[in-house]
């Protein structure tokens, strides 16, 4: 009774919608702006092939557990509620909150633990947040003091000091892809959110046009710690840049809500950032974040999935737990979910950015790396639908997933939890050009007995192979013409 309710359920899944997709958030995609430069071209075509990734937000705000940077902000939105004994008093929060370098101390930073269970999970890529929108950087930088490896931080003295090294490092020994995110705005700096002025919202606090001479030394502070990274820091694949207030008033996008409250033009001279990364690092992706065009190689939808194929590049960067930083006893996606989010992305064409949040000892929490694990113990049957792969049409339908690689189709279906065992009887929404096909379920060697039925083709399922399979999160089937 219950394989028969199963057949019904994937058949359901087929005629099913979208329902559960996510709107795509970001600008249209006809707005986007293929890259010219061959060295570009080749390093974006293998980052889309490897498709998973990991991102990591790490700072002092990890100590108060708290969301990234943004209890500085001084907006009335959620995300920027202060907490705590300072709380009633921004400048005393301030002050308060940058005092954290003179305590931050993670000495269980292990950045190689990282990267082994990352590699295992089946990442390609590691993007690591070299600064956020505080200010404190994560590498030595010699523009500023506010920096993790300066004489007030503990760390200091500690042979890793330099976190962000140690991290691209470590991870450019398992051959992973290299990231540098990096904010653009930065609110510590008096260069930004200039002395004189309050700051108001997230933005500058002072008219650039106004203040030309202020508003450059923002643009070559901002070049020259990025000139840094891109100059002392090992090979570089992406710089990813965030905190996309910081554009030229042209780029604005005024039928995106927040993109409507930027008062000012804060234009940093991209083609001169970019110009730079790449005769230092050639063929460096740029990612410039929701400003669309020259300097946003791919798409960033953040927490969120389109809800169909997109035909240029595209990365969903995402939460494991539910927040991007370190709150203690965070609560973990599932591996079904996880499993589901990437699988849904690929077949849209997209690559997923998962986000671990480091505490601030510098480990990270033990659900993470059990997710790893679980992951790692998926990837390692079903990666071959994943890697290297192209969306075919329809892509996402229903409970089903398509992707195409060489001459072989994959045809993911998304289980559910009630989804324990697969059936005797399968039938694959798939209409294939040949007369007879090679059928199997990954996982299992033995080809299935299979039958094509019009728009369909029908397959076996041994007793024995469902056994083997049960309690999946998603299979996997692969369909190869004779």
């Amino acid at each position: 009774m219950k394989k028969k309710v199963l057949l019904l359920a994937l058949l359901a899944g087929l005629m099913g919608g979208q329902s559960q997709a996510q709107q795509h958030s970001e600008q249209n995609h006809n707005k986007y702006l293929p890259p010219a430069d061959p060295q570009v071209k080749a390093k974006l075509a293998q980052w889309q092939d490897i498709k998973f990734g990991l991102l990591m937000h790490w700072g002092t705000y990890s100590q108060w557990g708290i969301v990234e940077s943004w209890s500085l902000c001084p907006e009335d939105e959620g995300w920027c509620e202060r907490k705590g004994p300072y709380a009633a008093d921004w400048f005393t929060y301030k002050k308060a909150y940058e005092n954290l370098q003179t305590t931050f101390n993670p000495i269980k930073f292990n950045p190689d633990k990282w990267a082994a269970a990352a590699q295992k999970a089946g990442m390609k890529y590691v993007v690591f947040t070299t600064k956020h929108h505080d200010g404190f950087c994560m590498f030595d930088s010699k523009y500023t003091d506010y920096k993790i490896t300066d004489a007030k931080s503990p760390f200091a003295q500690n042979p890793k000091s330099n976190v962000a090294k140690e991290v691209f490092q470590a991870f450019r020994q398992k051959d992973f892809m290299i990231g540098a995110y990096f904010s653009k705005p930065d609110w510590h700096t008096p260069a930004y959110w200039w002395s004189y002025f309050p700051p108001k919202d997230r933005n500058v606090n002072y008219d650039p046009k106004r203040y030309p001479q202020k508003w450059q030394e923002f643009k070559d502070f901002t070049y020259n710690q990025i000139e840094e990274l891109m100059t002392q820091y090992g090979k570089m694949d992406i710089l990813w840049l965030d905190g996309g207030w910081v554009r030229p008033f042209a780029s604005i996008d005024t039928t995106i809500s927040w993109q409507k409250t930027i008062p000012f033009d804060q234009d940093i001279d991209m083609a001169r950032i970019a110009a730079m990364g790449r005769k230092n690092q050639p063929g460096l992706l740029v990612v410039d974040r929701t400003v669309a065009g020259e300097f946003e190689n791919y798409a960033t939808p953040e927490q969120s999935i389109p809800d169909h194929y997109m035909p240029i590049p595209w990365e969903t960067c995402m939460t494991m737990a539910t927040s991007w930083s370190y709150v203690p006893n965070d609560t973990y996606k599932s591996l079904r979910n996880l499993i589901h989010t990437l699988v849904d992305v690929v077949a849209k064409n997209g690559n997923l950015l998962l986000n671990v949040a480091p505490g601030p000892d510098g480990e990270w929490h033990d659900e993470a790396y059990k997710r790893m694990d679980e992951i790692a113990a998926w990837m390692q049957v079903n990666g071959a639908s994943i890697y290297g792969t192209k969306p075919v049409a329809p892509y996402r339908q229903g409970k089903w997933a398509f992707t195409q690689k060489d001459t072989k189709t994959y045809l993911t279906y998304l289980a559910t939890e009630q989804d324990t065992q697969l059936p005797v009887s399968v039938l694959l929404p798939w209409k294939t050009t040949g007369k007879k096909v090679k059928v199997k379920v990954l996982g299992e060697e033995k080809l299935l007995s299979s039958q094509i039925k019009g728009d369909f083709i029908e397959v076996k399922i041994a007793a024995k192979t469902s056994l083997k399979l049960a309690n999946q999160p998603a299979w996997v089937f692969e369909i190869e013409n004779l």
